[in-house]
């Protein structure tokens, strides 16, 4: 047989048998396990293999991450002996697996956090936030004469939504001092230098006020608001880190729907005074009231997907928890039973049953990584389900905090969306980003 007859029959077996060992169970096994694995110091985690198969295992921190309780770098691992990772301080590294201890199928990051313990909010909480300049919430026309009307704001090219940032170059951090510039403005026929954002995009444009004839009064035809007031659910306080994280979704402008750039605020101690109860169609909400302003619980420094965030100098009073509990990643999360924290009268947090019936794999921040349904017989009796203001409730599930209540299912107010609370420890600063967020990350 010659040598180049030889060499093809050896490349087309070599070929079979990797086809064969790709398509194989035990490295379907492997594949099947994350990329990504993420423990908080002195976290213990095994790794299930669903075949017989041997293998070889390897980490290239043992000081970061340990096997089975010993420092060794290598170790054979099978069903008879799975393998434990045990963490031993914070770090990030790198798990190598070897199917049948010869070939490489999977390498996972193992991201080691510095461990966090927190307290479940659930007290409801008045929430003031200022704008960091003026939001244009419409435009409005201006009474030039008796047959004219125009909207210089809107000629100038300014739309609903735009957050208007700069005036003649002074920064706007007040809604009061819009009019004594416009004013002067008016007065001396000169054009106003706005400055203005608009999603991403800094923007700017020249506009000219107008003389209202029947207000005797120079306008710029633009509703404008620089501040929010509402009332929301307390989820977390980090008593490590001095944060809080409440809501669980955006706070948006009630008129254009867009996302609140947060110049300053406050969340201060609320009551709730009555309940409208949920129907199908139709979700209900919390009434209640804000405490006089020496209750002041927190500052609000940031307005994100997953809700509102800021400073917190001690666990608010009314807490269930009168020690922090341990934290869940979204992989921990279960289907099945569970509870959630909330106020359904006055400041007091009670616990209710809920049933977790749907859990969303998720790799990077998403909403809706939940599905809920509320199962106690007193919260249904009291609110009919889900309600506006529980937005933020926590959800604790085996003594740890998985996540927040977010949205109610219109059409079935006992059902609802929740988002995991990592995405929110996130936003809030208590935890770094995943390793998968951070493309460029490398073993440290």
């Amino acid at each position: 047989m010659s040598s180049n007859l030889r060499k093809k029959l050896f490349g087309l077996l070599s070929a079979c048998v990797l086809c064969f060992v790709g398509t194989s169970e035990p490295v379907q096994s492997f594949a099947a396990l994350p990329n990504d694995v993420r423990l908080f110091t002195g976290d213990l985690s095994t790794l299930q293999l669903a075949v017989p198969v041997h293998a070889q295992a390897s980490v290239d921190r043992p000081d970061v991450l340990q096997m089975n309780g010993t420092a060794q770098p290598t170790l054979q691992v099978s069903p008879s002996h799975p393998l434990q990772l045990s963490s031993k301080r914070s770090g990030n590294a790198r798990l190598t697996l070897k199917a049948f201890g010869t070939i490489p199928f999977k390498t996972m990051r193992v991201q080691v956090i510095p461990g966090l313990k927190v307290y479940p909010g659930g007290q409801t909480i008045g929430v003031k936030v200022k704008s960091a300049g003026i939001l244009v919430v419409g435009h409005h026309l201006v009474n030039v004469s008796h047959d004219s009307r125009i909207s210089p704001g809107e000629n100038a090219g300014i739309q609903l939504g735009d957050l208007m940032t700069h005036m003649n170059g002074v920064p706007l951090t007040d809604i009061s001092k819009v009019g004594s510039m416009v004013d002067e403005a008016g007065l001396s026929k000169r054009k106003l230098d706005i400055s203005f954002k608009r999603g991403d995009k800094v923007l700017s444009t020249k506009l000219t006020p107008a003389y209202d004839d029947e207000d005797k009064a120079w306008r710029l035809g633009l509703y404008i608001r620089d501040s929010a007031a509402g009332v929301g659910t307390l989820t977390f306080y980090a008593p490590d880190q001095g944060v809080y994280g409440a809501l669980g979704h955006v706070i948006t402008d009630m008129n254009t729907q867009t996302p609140i750039v947060v110049g300053s605020g406050q969340i201060v101690e609320s009551n709730v005074t009555s309940i409208s109860k949920s129907q199908d169609g139709e979700p209900g909400e919390k009434r209640a009231h804000f405490l006089k302003e020496s209750n002041i619980i927190g500052n609000i420094v940031s307005n994100t997907h997953f809700g509102i965030f800021g400073k917190m100098t001690k666990n608010p009073e009314h807490s269930v928890y009168k020690e922090p509990i341990p934290i869940a990643f979204a992989e921990e999360v279960k289907e099945g039973p569970a509870e959630i924290l909330t106020v359904v009268d006055g400041q007091q947090v009670e616990r209710f049953k809920i049933e977790i019936v749907h859990v969303a794999r998720q790799d990077a921040p998403s909403t809706k990584g939940l599905v809920i349904k509320i199962t106690d017989p007193k919260l249904i009796s009291k609110t009919g389900g889900i309600v506006q203001g529980m937005s933020g409730s926590p959800i604790i599930q085996n003594g740890k905090l998985i996540g927040a209540v977010t949205h109610v299912f219109v059409n079935d107010p006992k059902s609802g969306y929740g988002c995991f609370i990592e995405w929110m420890l996130q936003d809030s600063g208590a935890i770094p980003k995943t390793s998968n967020q951070q493309k460029n990350l490398k073993a440290s």
